[in-house]
C-alpha cells in the first residue's frame, strides 16, 4: 500500500524525456481550465450589454425620424387647409366684387343713405371678417404685379409712373389677390429731367457771375 507523502500538490504527468517547453506549456493549460466561470459571465453579459444598446440606438432613431415626419405631415396638411379655405373664400366673394363696386360708387355720390345705407354697411363688414381687403391709393408707385393700367399720359411732377387715380379698387385675402386695383398712371414728362438740369446749370452760372462782378470781357 501507497502512502501519499503530505506537503506536495500533484502535478500533471510529464514525460520524463519531454523538454522544459512542453513542461510549461502543460502547466499553462493546467492553470487555464482552473480559470474561475464567473469571468466568462461578465464577457457574455457585455456583449448582451452591448447588443441591447445598438438595438436602443436603432429604435431611438427611428422613432426620431417618424416624429419629423409626423410634423412634416402635420404642416402640410394645416398648409393645404389654410389654402383650401382662401380659394373657397376667393371664388365666393370674386362674385361679390360688382356689389362691392356698385356700393362704393353710390358712397363717392353721397347715395349711400337710409336702408341701403345699412344694408351696404353690414356687407362690408361681413366680407371683411372673411378676411377681403381693399388697396389702391392715388400717388403710390405703379406696381404691375398688383396694379392694371387703364389709362395713361405724362406729369412733369412726378419722377416714376405713379397711380394718379383708382378706377376700381384692388382686392385681396391674405397674400392672394383676387382682383387687381384698375388705375390711371403718369410718367414723367419725357425731356424733363433734361431741361431741369440745363435750368439748374443756368441758375448756377447766373450766381457765379454775380460773385465775381460779372461776365468776364473780352
Amino acid at each position: 500500500m501507497t502512502e501519499e507523502t503530505p506537503g506536495f500538490d500533484e502535478k500533471p504527468d510529464v514525460p520524463s524525456d519531454a523538454a522544459p517547453e512542453d513542461a510549461a506549456q502543460a502547466e499553462s493549460a493546467d492553470k487555464a481550465g482552473s480559470a474561475p466561470a464567473g469571468d466568462v459571465q461578465d464577457v457574455a453579459l457585455q456583449a448582451q450589454l452591448d447588443q441591447a444598446r445598438s438595438a436602443l440606438n436603432e429604435r431611438t432613431g427611428d422613432l426620431q425620424r417618424l416624429q419629423a415626419e409626423y410634423q412634416n405631415y402635420r404642416r402640410r396638411v394645416e398648409r393645404d387647409r389654410i389654402t383650401v379655405k382662401e380659394i373657397a373664400a376667393a371664388n365666393l366673394l370674386s362674385e361679390l366684387l360688382p356689389v362691392l363696386d356698385d356700393v362704393g360708387r353710390a358712397r363717392e355720390h353721397g347715395e349711400l343713405v337710409g336702408g341701403f345705407k345699412s344694408v351696404a354697411e353690414s356687407l362690408e363688414t361681413v366680407v371683411a371678417k372673411l378676411g377681403l381687403q381693399q388697396f389702391g391709393k392715388e400717388g403710390e408707385p405703379f406696381d404691375p404685379t398688383i396694379h392694371e393700367a387703364l389709362m395713361h399720359s405724362y406729369a412733369p411732377d412726378v419722377t416714376e409712373t405713379t397711380c394718379v387715380a383708382i378706377l376700381q379698387p384692388g382686392y385681396r385675402i391674405g397674400e392672394r389677390t383676387i382682383r387687381p386695383a384698375r388705375v390711371a398712371v403718369a410718367e414723367p414728362q419725357p425731356g424733363a429731367q433734361g431741361a431741369k438740369g440745363s435750368e439748374d446749370d443756368a441758375k448756377g452760372a447766373t450766381a457765379a457771375d454775380e460773385e465775381s462782378g460779372g461776365p468776364d470781357e473780352g
